[in-house]
């Protein structure tokens, strides 16, 4: 049985089947682990939970990505030099998968006082600055977006922003 000659690979030589049988001996192992930035992970918290000042953290950052594979970027106000960002915090989702997203402030904390991380250069997302970025703030901006234009979304923390306080 198999995908081709049934003697290829002793009567299982389908690349299928090996790759099913990786995928029962994952399942199976003793110490299960699932990808540490699954968008899937339950509860909230489980993006990389080694990074939390907050037991209880209320947001999910996330990035979109478009069709070429750049990432989907918006403005945020309220800041003297660097107002984009790629990274969102889901706030409502309505009608055929159109959703409103606020727009974090990326911040670094390493190189003296926090700071928003510019993450532009010559009117460009500079990947080299997302990997400067240490944590996240909550701006007022917000932007609605369809959902269905975006090609990848990518889970990068857990977060406490502090969204929902009273």
């Amino acid at each position: 049985m198999g995908c081709g000659k049934k003697d290829h690979f002793k009567g299982n030589g389908c690349v299928c089947e090996v790759v099913r049988a990786i995928k029962d001996i994952q399942d199976n192992a003793e110490d299960v682990c699932e990808c540490p930035s699954n968008c899937f992970l339950e509860p909230l918290g489980h993006i990389s939970p080694g990074n939390k000042k907050h037991r209880h953290p209320d947001t999910r950052v996330f990035v979109l990505k478009t069709a070429d594979g750049s990432p989907f970027h918006a403005f945020f106000t309220g800041n003297e030099c660097a107002c984009v960002s790629i990274f969102f915090r889901v706030e409502e989702i309505f009608d055929n998968c159109c959703a409103v997203l606020r727009v974090l402030e990326p911040v670094n904390r390493i190189n003296g006082p926090d700071k928003t991380v510019d993450l532009t250069k010559n009117c460009c997302i500079d990947l080299e600055k997302v990997c400067q970025v240490d944590y996240f703030r909550a701006t007022d901006s917000c932007v609605t977006v369809d959902l269905g234009c975006f090609c990848a979304v990518q889970c990068i923390d857990d977060v406490f922003l502090g969204i929902c306080e009273d």
